[in-house]
Parts: structure tokens; C-alpha cells; sequence
């Protein structure tokens, strides 16, 4: 893939919890894919907050808020995301269950990377160009694809 399809602004709100070298949030930074905030301001107040403690999962219902807004993933430990279970945002998501690809991870349910999570959101919003695109920076993003593709292409209809 040459060409960069990016449709959808992606942002970070970092919290230097993880190895830097296993990081696929600060591997994105280095590819200009995303942009890491502090907090969620702004146009950002409308954009999708991706979070597992959200009521309701994301869908291509949510495209439009995407394209104009953006799409945010919280990334942190795994033994601390409980202290994000009070964050309210208006337009918070969760992803169906998927199973992590990533080498810290692998095989474990709902233990994914943030651009797993990322590439997620987008495919099944309608973005699968962009969500390809970002997660063919990794040696093992294909594989992610393969293990969950059952599950991704029935959430797209």
C-alpha cells in the first residue's frame, strides 16, 4: 500500500505506561498516523472515544462522527484502564469482542494494541482502506485480519 488513505483523524491520549519499543500508538506517532493529546478538547469533545466500559458498540451508524470529528484510543496499561472506567464522553464505543494479534497479547480476548483497536473501529465504520493501511505497519497486522475476520465481516452488515 502506497498511498495514504487517511479519512479519518486519529488521536492519542498517551500515558507512558507501556515498553516504548512494543508501543503501536508511538509507532503510529513516528508515521505521522496520529496525533497524541492531553486531553479531549475542542472538535475532539465530538469525536469517538473508544473505550471498553462504553454502553454502546461502535458501528457504521457512527461514520459520519468519524470523518468530521475523529476517533480517540486511550493507551495505557491493561492493569490500570479501571481508573478510565469514569471518563464520560458523549460519544464513547466499545468494540465487539476480538482477539489480539499483537506479540505481548496474542490470542487473548479484547487485550488489543491501539491500532488493533484502532483498525477496528475503522473497518467497521466503513474505513477499511485506512484500517489496513495502518496496521500493515506491522509485521504481524495481517494476522490479525485472519483471526478475526469472521467476526469483523459480520459486524459490517
Amino acid at each position: 500500500m502506497n498511498k495514504r488513505p487517511l479519512k479519518v483523524d486519529l488521536y492519542c491520549l498517551h500515558y507512558n505506561e507501556c515498553d516504548p519499543s512494543k508501543c503501536t500508538a508511538l509507532k503510529l506517532k513516528r508515521f505521522g498516523l496520529i496525533k497524541f493529546r492531553q486531553k479531549i478538547a475542542g472538535k475532539l469533545r465530538n469525536a469517538i472515544l473508544l473505550s471498553p466500559f462504553a454502553q454502546r458498540e461502535i458501528s457504521i451508524s457512527d461514520k459520519e462522527i468519524l470523518k468530521n470529528y475523529g476517533l480517540i484510543v486511550i493507551d495505557c496499561s491493561w492493569n490500570k484502564l479501571i481508573k478510565f472506567s469514569k471518563i464520560s464522553h458523549r460519544n464513547e464505543r466499545k468494540l465487539p469482542s476480538l482477539i489480539a494479534a499483537n506479540p505481548v497479547n496474542y490470542g487473548k480476548w479484547e487485550k488489543l494494541s491501539s491500532v488493533e483497536a484502532l483498525s477496528a473501529a475503522l473497518y467497521l465504520t466503513g474505513f477499511k482502506e485506512q484500517a489496513k493501511f495502518i496496521l500493515s505497519k506491522f509485521r504481524w497486522g495481517n494476522q490479525f485480519w485472519k483471526i478475526n475476520n469472521q467476526i469483523l465481516e459480520v459486524k459490517t452488515y
